[in-house]
């Protein structure tokens, strides 16, 4: 018995990772990875010198002090300065995948269905043309029959 428990329980575990949905997540995981240095390397390497030039690239040196004496890191501090940095980061990130990625997928995705949906609408139309053909063509030899009938 409990070998059937096993070999259902391994089935069942089988057929889990066989699914589509788990294998696409594994492979959005692993492409997302890799497609994590791209973005980091684009924000790191083209956008964030250009911010500098603009200000500055480390923003992690602003606070605020709330205590009376904060010299280095003693007294409460606001690090308001890294929560900002983290907020532009992210911004600028979101900014380079959606205008260098999302965009030109979606502008591309759009094209390939538009000359889909033109390849079906050509192939409808070519089908009612040659059925309409057809249909001339039956009517014609009717149209012949009767005349050759009505001679004889």
């Amino acid at each position: 018995m409990s070998t059937q428990k096993e070999a259902s329980i391994w089935q069942g575990f089988k057929a889990f990772l066989m699914r589509g949905n788990v294998v696409d997540l594994a492979v959005a995981v692993v492409i997302g990875a890799a497609f994590t240095n791209i973005v980091n390397s684009v924000v790191k390497g083209i956008i964030n010198p250009l911010v500098g030039a603009i200000g500055t690239q480390n923003l992690d040196n602003y606070r605020t002090c709330l205590s009376d004496s904060c010299k280095g890191t003693h007294g409460i501090q606001l690090m308001w300065g890294s929560v900002l940095g983290a907020a532009l980061s992210f911004l600028i990130t979101a900014t380079v995948v959606y205008f260098l990625m999302v965009l030109p997928m979606a502008k591309f995705l759009a094209r390939q269905e538009a000359r889909r949906k033109a390849r079906e609408g050509t192939h409808e139309i070519i089908e009612v043309t040659e059925l309409e053909v057809l249909k001339e063509i039956r009517d014609a030899l009717v149209a012949q029959r009767g005349s050759g009938y009505d001679k004889r």
